[in-house]
């Protein structure tokens, strides 16, 4: 599997990097983790995106799958013909969601070019991926997934305040791609993101091998999140900035 950061900035877009989005690739098989606010421009640089063969969208804040709307009109449109049908795996009411961001009609809303496919916990093919989710701790419905291939396996967090459930999900991964929006010396509500220590502590208990931490929220030092997850893991830690490549294994 190789993991290219497409953008880890948390809640908007920073200077450096478009929201959340991240392009998972195996045996040709090329699958986007998330679609957040700018994601689609960057992703011209790594990738034709009419090569893209699904995308996965952990939740429905605009963070996460705006630029699915974008992505909408470049297939939908297309000069040479509209790009044929791809699968969008999404919380309830996905495709209801994005049509309506574009201000669409919800029939036939977006289901020209994308087959919308609603998750729930468990276990499925996705591709060459075994693929399986689980529904993490956020205001709205929100999943981590867990990606097996080749003896190798990625966690993606999505977005999650503290949970067993990631705890599990990343049982010895190779790499897990977690957020880690908080910092432990700001106030914060509960049960909404992570902060570098808690990070931490998941990749710790879930003996992850490798901790990339994501979600990296602009007006926050990253070092001190850095430093706050190194307090708690002693494996190699890295940040998510756009453009990074990772052979996971």
């Amino acid at each position: 599997m190789r993991l290219t950061i497409i953008g880890s900035s948390g809640s908007f877009p920073g200077p450096d990097s478009p929201a959340s989005c991240y392009l998972v690739e195996a045996e040709g098989y090329r699958l986007l983790l998330d679609m957040g606010n700018g994601s689609l421009g960057a992703l011209q640089r790594h990738a034709d995106i009419y090569s893209v063969d699904a995308v996965y969208l952990s939740h429905l804040h605009a963070d996460h799958c705006f630029d699915l709307c974008s992505y909408w009109v470049a297939r939908m449109f297309h000069p040479n013909g509209t790009k044929g049908r791809i699968p969008v795996y999404g919380p309830t009411g996905v495709a209801d969601r994005v049509a309506e961001a574009y201000g669409l009609e919800t029939d036939p809303g977006m289901t020209e070019v994308f087959d919308f496919r609603e998750l729930s916990e468990g276990s499925f093919g996705l591709g060459p991926f075994s693929a399986r989710v689980a529904e993490v701790n956020h205001p709205v419905e929100a999943y981590g997934i867990r990606l097996e291939h080749g003896g190798r396996t990625l966690t993606y967090s999505g977005d999650t305040g503290a949970c067993d459930a990631l705890v599990d999900l990343a049982e010895d991964s190779d790499l897990f791609l977690c957020e880690a929006a908080f910092q432990d010396h700001l106030e914060h509500p509960k049960d909404m993101h992570l902060t570098g220590s808690e990070a931490g502590e998941h990749a710790t208990r879930a003996r992850a091998r490798h901790l990339l931490l994501t979600h990296l929220v602009p007006w926050n030092d990253d070092g001190i999140t850095l430093g706050e997850a190194r307090s708690t893991y002693t494996g190699p830690i890295d940040l998510a900035r756009s453009g990074q490549v990772y052979e996971v294994g």
